[in-house]
């Protein structure tokens, strides 16, 4: 273990009753990088990221986070820690204000006052700031949730699913965000199930039911997913993939408008099975790149959660 990463734990492994919910998980977070968690539902991402944090306790295996032991030094952890859920838990009965007064009382923040000034101009709250929490969209719930999470200066971040059920532009201004308290030096740990977000995060880790699949940068990830992936452009693209359902080597098949994402890990079987389709005039074929959804498709329909 080194004070080097934020998160650096061995063979976590938690269970409940016969169900294994994560399994043997390494993992190595530097300080002041977003680290995204993908997978499918019941995956096991949300009890992995607790375990991180020390929120639980593992059955087995060992760890540090921020410097601290996540058996024995758990307070201290989510002393220094932010957490938002996936659903809004703040008092809707409540303003704005009153909700962020509320939570530095709880968090003993010095200069409550000016903090939670300062966090209302940060977040764009200032001028919504005696509105009831539960007159808010989802949007600004999700800015209120944010700010709270972050008025006490934490050293880590863990976003469950934050911006589920947001419309794309406040999605985006939250990243922008995320990616402005990183670059201050905060450590973020998010799971996602949109690959956009996912791309956006500096390393992303796959979990599927308690497994690590796979880890590391975005490229590096779909690199090793060994993909090959075919770009059809053209008419009638709806009969080609009817066609292709099912053949050798083809593993997936993904309209996007006029064209046809077609995908399989072995290259030459999918080559061999698209060539008498190729020569088509109808139809433009040429030599696409996997994206990190078609890794994402590829490693769910390899698990169905059964133990």
């Amino acid at each position: 273990m080194t004070k080097t990463f934020a998160i650096d734990v061995e063979n976590l492994t938690k269970s409940y009753g016969n169900k294994t919910v994560v399994r043997d998980f390494s993992i190595q977070v530097e300080y002041g990088k977003i680290y995204g968690f993908l997978g499918p539902n019941g995956s096991g991402k949300t009890t992995t990221i607790r375990l991180l944090c020390g929120l639980l306790k593992p059955d087995s295996g060992r760890g540090t986070c921020l410097g601290f032991d996540i058996l024995e030094d758990a307070h201290q952890i989510k002393a220094q820690s932010g957490y938002m859920t996936q659903h809004f838990s703040l008092y809707e009965d409540l303003s704005i204000i009153e909700n962020l007064d509320f939570m530095a009382r709880l968090y003993f923040v010095e200069n409550r006052q000016d903090v939670v000034k300062e966090t209302l101009e940060r977040l764009g709250l200032t001028e919504r700031r005696k509105q009831l929490a539960g007159q808010l969209s989802g949007g600004w719930k999700q800015r209120l949730a944010l700010a709270a999470c972050i008025l006490h200066k934490p050293r880590l971040l863990l976003l469950d699913e934050p911006t589920a059920g947001v419309d794309p532009k406040a999605r985006r201004e939250f990243w922008d965000e995320i990616h402005q308290l990183a670059s201050e030096g905060m450590t973020v740990l998010v799971s996602t199930h949109y690959m956009d977000e996912a791309e956006r995060c500096h390393k992303i880790a796959y979990i599927s039911y308690g497994d690590l699949l796979i880890k590391g940068t975005v490229p590096e990830v779909i690199a090793a997913s060994g993909l090959t992936t075919w770009l059809a452009t053209g008419e009638n693209l709806g009969q080609l993939a009817k066609k292709l359902q099912g053949q050798p080597g083809v593993e997936q098949i993904a309209p996007f408008g006029r064209t046809l994402h077609i995908s399989g890990a072995n290259a030459k079987v999918l080559a061999k099975t698209l060539a008498p389709f190729q020569k088509s005039k109808k139809i433009t074929w040429e030599k696409g790149t996997p994206n990190l959804e078609d890794v994402f498709v590829q490693m769910t329909g390899k698990t169905n959660g059964v133990r």
